[in-house]
């Protein structure tokens, strides 16, 4: 798709979205972060999975700092807010998009782009990862892009503000002890690995699956009683689904089930 700042490839319901500015570690620009928010909000038909990575040694370094830091203390207050609304306008979409999310981390992943990993529902990373929420290191706050909300829920609330505290860079095995990435292979191995996740979960059934990412968001914040309810409503839904069905009578006749 040459009309986006980054590479889409799309085979087998598992869509790659590649940054591809390799020359500056793909750091994001304002082009990249709306058209990356517009990506994730309508993926292709057929999408049943995603993998998102970085061309190049980096996955990627953040906001690029000619092109977005160096603007910005052009703004006045309103502009400010409506790019700190922007940016996390890319978290939203990527939470909202129903078709889960495989970060496949080959190197840095710095401010935004330790974001963008974070917004991500899995996250596989190489042995040369390194993951930063480095914002204290600019003078500003952890509390960007939803990390103040998705990041405890991912590494527990003391390793949370550690890193956004302290935005030090943790390598690929630390990052995995704590629970931020969920697999760590060879940099030969990543994509592969990535992919495989991604196509395992593309070949499962997607609405289903569409609706446990979308019940492990809402029900962050419930009580168990409200959450039982909403997970007894939802997987009512999918009862009703022909995805059910198709999958007893595959069991029954002992072959691969085929999902809409």
């Amino acid at each position: 798709m040459t009309d986006l700042p980054f590479r889409v490839d799309l085979a087998d319901g598992v869509a790659v979205v590649t940054l591809d500015r390799p020359d500056r570690l793909n750091a994001l620009t304002f082009a990249v972060y709306e058209a990356l928010a517009a990506w994730f909000r309508a993926p292709p038909a057929g999408t049943r999975a995603v993998v998102i990575t970085g061309a190049g040694r980096g996955f990627c370094s953040g906001g690029d700092v000619e092109d977005i830091i160096a603007k910005l203390f052009a703004l006045d207050a309103e502009g400010l807010l409506a790019f700190t609304r922007m940016t996390g306008a890319l978290v939203r979409a990527m939470r909202a998009c129903p078709a889960p999310v495989v970060a496949a981390i080959n190197g840095v992943a710095a401010g935004a782009g330790a974001i963008i990993a974070m917004a991500s529902d899995l996250r596989v990373g190489s042995t040369t990862a390194r993951v930063s929420f480095l914002f204290n290191k600019v003078g500003l706050s952890g509390a960007d892009m939803g990390a103040c909300h998705l990041l405890p829920r991912i590494v527990g609330h003391g390793r949370a503000a550690e890193l956004l505290y302290l935005g030090d860079v943790i390598g690929a095995d630390e990052a995995h002890r704590i629970g931020f990435l969920n697999r760590v292979v060879a940099p030969e191995a990543l994509l592969t690995e990535a992919l495989g996740i991604a196509r395992r979960i593309a070949s499962g059934p997607a609405f289903a699956n569409g609706v446990t990412k979308t019940q492990l968001d809402r029900e962050m914040d419930v009580s168990l009683d409200a959450a039982i309810e909403m997970e007894a409503q939802a997987q009512a839904l999918c009862m009703l689904h022909p995805d059910f069905r198709e999958a007893h009578l595959a069991w029954k006749e002992s072959r691969k089930p085929q999902y809409r």
